[in-house]
């Protein structure tokens, strides 16, 4: 703890000519954040292990009689995968914020030189970079059992940013349930249990017109399917209509949603 506050001394002296200390307090713990997950490579390799079994389950056990139109069942499965990995990160960050405050690492904290929210924010920069990681790997295992994306470069890296800007959004949410529930294991529990119900009721592994019509109307204004359809349709180089938009515009809604309340309850915890 004594080096990590020299280090917020050190950047905070480096950042006294620019109003940019919380930034620097939050990139400071980020590296932090970092540093810890390479000392405990287990945690990378069950990030990575869960969506490679999912994609395999999915390809060779169900794939097969599944209909998805025109498109190959692994091009239609990947992009959607893509959107789970990221959004089911959010439990990884529900849970680490959990284990701070029960640990009592948010009080040692508190008699630092930094920012109130720069932990918050440390913890979902970090994460951001752990999606982007598990990503990759993914894209890797799905070209391996013929996912073929057809869309341009600048499509593909459109895609790639909507993707860790969706992580960066629901794992806003895992720390805001984070903060509201009164133990680990609740945290572990809840920050899982809502989003499997908005996947499986989405665009991701089944065409939306095999669903009966009122189940329909919700898979349709749920914010997983346009995230789902937008990345789908650049990855493809399909149409995608308002898609991309439409998913923004969630992204947006959310974190103007849970951040403030979160960063709220979070400085209300640590007083």
């Amino acid at each position: 703890m004594s080096t990590l506050a020299a280090a917020l001394d050190s950047a905070r002296a480096r950042a006294k000519r620019h109003p940019t200390g919380a930034l620097t307090d939050a990139l400071v713990l980020t590296a932090r954040l970092l540093r810890q997950v390479l000392r405990v490579p287990e945690q990378i390799v069950f990030t990575i292990v869960q969506p490679v079994l999912f994609v395999l389950l999915f390809r060779f056990v169900l794939g097969g009689a599944i209909d998805v139109g025109a498109v190959d069942y692994a091009s239609f499965l990947m992009p959607a995968v893509f959107v789970q990995t990221v959004a089911l990160g959010s439990a990884l960050t529900c849970s680490g914020v959990a284990e701070d405050l029960h640990r009592g690492i948010v009080d040692r904290f508190r008699t630092l030189p930094m920012s109130h929210s720069a932990l918050l924010v440390a913890r979902t920069l970090a994460d951001t970079v752990r999606n982007a990681f598990t990503l990759l790997v993914l894209a890797l295992v799905g070209i391996a059992i013929g996912f073929r994306p057809h869309g341009s470069w600048p499509a593909w890296a459109l895609a790639a940013l909507l993707l860790l800007f969706v992580g960066y959004v629901f794992s806003w949410i895992g720390v805001l349930i984070a903060l509201l529930v009164r133990s680990v294991e609740a945290a572990q529990s809840a920050g899982m249990t809502w989003v499997f119900p908005l996947i499986f009721l989405s665009s991701a592994f089944v065409p939306t017109r095999t669903m009966p019509g009122w189940l329909q109307a919700f898979s349709a204004h749920q914010p997983l399917t346009a995230i789902i359809d937008a990345v789908r349709a650049l990855l493809l180089g399909l149409p995608a209509g308002s898609a991309t938009s439409r998913a923004l515009a969630w992204c947006a809604g959310i974190l103007l949603a849970v951040v403030p309340p979160a960063v709220v309850r979070y400085r209300h915890r640590s007083s």
